[in-house]
């Protein structure tokens, strides 16, 4: 097995375009393990560590956050948690702390795992995937067409994930997760819910509940139509809005939990967040 180690991003690219197969490593936290257990041993690993293009994030001139592909997740929940918190919430479920410091949102997007733990917030805030060939350089991939299928994304075999765009939270965001054990665990499933106030509509984002991270659309028109956005929160309305993302859902049974309950857990979940959400829209109403 080859290992390419590059120090800059222009290098990256190119030894990307001389190896398309060269499977990128930041944290290795799911590469590894996949090696570890001889599920898949690649021909060469092309190691980002050391290109430090990609450890840090930015906030762009239009107030859009550029969050680079090798920020940890410690430091997306410790330097962004105030202005990304679906997506620093999501953060903090993810594996132990060792693993929270060497894994990256850009990992989780290159596995592109349906149980990944960022795709349902970063659906449900509309970011954007950052993507970059040598030979065409970059695209710009809004995070509902980016997964295509079961662990695989609409990157080019020439292409790395460079960074995430998404803009600061417009108002309440939340995270909820199932597993079979608090820590350290696979979700059996998630959802993320972003509630936009200005412009009266929400976003939604399901995870390990199809075969790949979706949004849920007609529970978001649902909502869009018949919320008051200055009135208290009907629990018809609620209701409501959990049987539609649950009917958004194709989840299947394996050994984590049957299609039945990932349903109608998501129809709890989506309640719940949507609750919390309302909540916490009105408290700072009252504090303004």
């Amino acid at each position: 097995m080859e290992f390419l180690r590059p120090q800059t991003w222009t290098e990256a690219l190119s030894a990307k375009a001389d190896d398309v197969d060269a499977v990128p490593i930041q944290g290795g936290t799911d590469v590894m393990v996949e090696m570890n257990f001889d599920v898949h041993r690649p021909g060469a690993l092309l190691d980002l560590n050391p290109v430090t293009e990609l450890a840090d994030w930015e906030q762009l001139p239009d107030g859009t956050l550029r969050v680079g592909a090798g920020v940890p997740y410690v430091r997306i929940i410790v330097e962004l948690g105030d202005r990304l918190p679906g997506i620093a919430q999501a953060s903090r479920t993810v594996g132990s702390p060792q693993i929270r410091n060497r894994g990256t949102v850009g990992g989780n997007l290159g596995g592109a795992s349906p149980a990944g733990d960022l795709h349902a917030p970063l659906l449900a805030a509309g970011a954007v995937v950052e993507v970059e060939s040598a030979a065409r350089g970059t695209r710009m991939i809004p995070a509902t067409e980016f997964y295509v299928g079961v662990k695989r994304n609409s990157c080019a075999p020439d292409e790395l994930i460079r960074a995430f765009h998404v803009r600061p939270a417009a108002g309440p965001q939340y995270f909820s997760k199932i597993g079979t054990r608090n820590a350290m665990v696979i979700a059996v499933c998630s959802f993320s819910i972003a509630l936009f106030p200005e412009q009266q509509r929400v976003g939604t984002g399901l995870g390990s509940a199809a075969p790949t991270p979706r949004r849920a659309y007609a529970a978001e028109e649902f909502l869009a139509g018949e919320l008051d956005w200055s009135g208290p929160l009907d629990d018809r309305i609620a209701a409501r809005f959990g049987e539609l993302v649950s009917e958004a859902a194709s989840p299947i049974d394996d050994v984590r939990g049957t299609a039945q309950y990932r349903k109608h857990a998501l129809a709890v979940m989506a309640k719940r967040t949507l609750g919390w959400s309302w909540k916490e829209l009105g408290d700072n109403g009252k504090a303004a």
